[in-house]
C-alpha cells in the first residue's frame, strides 16, 4: 500500500466546500423542483413551506455527505482511493472532529425545520423525516452501514425520489395525489445512478477496504449493466409516466441529454482507471441535473400553457 500523500495546505472554506460536496446537491435541488411543478399544477404551491422543506433536504443530504466522509475514513475506505469526491480529512486538513460536528449541526438544523413544519402539516411526515435522518446517518454509519452492504443506491433512490418529491409536496397539500410516487420514478433512477458511477470508480479501493458495495459485490461487468440499467431507466420510464398522464408531455424535453447518457455509458464501458472515471461520476451527477431541471421546466412550461388557456378561455 503506498502512503497517502500530505495534506493540502487550502483554505478551510474550500476544505468544507469540498466536504459537502455541493456538486451533488442537484440530488436535493431536482425532486424539489418536481414536487414544486406538480405543486404549481394543482394549484396549491406554497413558497414558505417550500423554502424551507428545501433548506431541510440540504441539510440532511449535507448531513449525510458529512457522515461518509467522517466513516469512509475512519474506516479506511478513502486509504487507496486517488480520486473521489469528499476525502478532505485525507486531502485537505478537516479533522475527524471537526466533520462530526458538521455531520451533527447538519442533522440538528435539518431536523428542527422538519420539526417546524410538522407542526404545520399531516403525522405522515412524522415517517418521512425520520426516514429521512435515518438513512442520512446509517447510509455509512452504524451497525450494518447501507453503503457497505449494498444498499446504497436503493436508500439514495427511494429517499432522493420518491420521499423528498411526495414530502415536499405533503408539506403544502396532505392530499397528494398518488400517481407523484410513480411521477418521481425519472428522477429515482437517475439519483440513484450518481451512487453507482461513484462505486464503479472506487471498485478496487472499496474491495480491499470491505466495502461491499453493489458494483464490489456483483464485479464490473455486472456493474456496468446496472450503470445503464439506471441511467436509460430514467429515460423509459419517463416516457412510461408521460404516456400514463401522470406528467405532462412537455417533460420530453428532458429526452435531449441522452446523448450525454450514452456518452457516460461508453466511458463506464471501456475505463477502468479511477482517475478515468472521477470526471464522468461528477458528470452524472451533473447529467441528473440536467435531466431533473429539463423535465421540471418542460412541466413548468405546461403549467404555464394551461395558465394562458385559462385566460384566453
Amino acid at each position: 500500500m503506498t502512503a497517502s500523500p500530505a495534506p493540502q495546505p487550502v483554505s478551510k472554506f474550500r476544505a468544507w466546500y469540498q466536504a459537502t460536496r455541493p456538486r451533488v446537491f442537484t440530488a436535493s435541488y431536482v425532486p424539489m423542483g418536481v414536487a414544486a411543478a406538480a405543486a404549481l399544477q394543482d394549484g396549491v404551491f406554497h413558497p414558505w413551506f417550500f423554502a424551507l422543506a428545501l433548506a431541510g433536504v440540504m441539510l440532511l443530504q449535507t448531513a449525510a455527505n458529512l457522515v461518509n466522509e467522517y466513516y469512509d475514513f475512519v474506516r479506511g475506505s478513502d486509504d487507496l482511493k486517488v480520486a473521489g469526491q469528499g476525502m478532505a480529512i485525507k486531502n485537505y486538513g478537516l479533522t475527524v472532529r471537526e466533520v462530526g460536528i458538521g455531520a451533527l449541526l447538519s442533522l440538528v438544523g435539518g431536523g428542527l425545520i422538519g420539526v417546524y413544519l410538522l407542526t404545520q402539516s399531516g403525522p405522515a411526515l412524522w415517517w418521512i423525516g425520520i426516514g429521512g435522518a435515518l438513512v442520512a446517518v446509517t447510509y455509512t454509519a452504524g451497525p450494518f452501514p447501507l453503503a457497505y452492504n449494498g444498499l446504497g443506491e436503493v436508500a439514495a433512490g427511494v429517499f432522493m425520489g420518491p420521499m423528498v418529491v411526495v414530502g415536499a409536496y405533503y408539506v403544502m397539500e396532505q392530499d397528494v395525489p398518488p400517481g407523484l410516487w410513480l411521477a418521481s420514478l425519472p428522477i429515482a433512477l437517475m439519483v440513484a445512478a450518481i451512487l453507482h458511477a461513484n462505486n464503479l470508480r472506487d471498485l478496487e479501493a472499496d474491495r480491499a477496504a470491505n466495502k461491499r458495495t453493489l458494483a464490489v459485490l456483483f464485479g464490473r461487468d455486472i456493474a456496468r449493466i446496472e450503470y445503464k440499467v439506471l441511467v436509460f431507466g430514467a429515460y423509459i420510464s419517463l416516457l412510461a409516466v408521460v404516456a400514463f398522464g401522470l406528467v405532462p408531455p412537455t417533460a420530453l424535453v428532458a429526452l435531449l441529454t441522452l446523448p450525454e447518457a450514452r456518452r457516460l455509458a461508453h466511458i463506464f464501458d471501456t475505463q477502468t482507471d479511477p482517475q478515468a472515471l472521477h470526471p464522468a461520476q461528477g458528470q452524472t451527477a451533473r447529467l441528473h441535473g440536467q435531466f431533473g431541471l429539463m423535465m421540471v421546466l418542460g412541466w413548468l412550461g405546461w403549467v404555464l400553457i394551461e395558465v394562458v388557456r385559462g385566460l384566453v378561455g
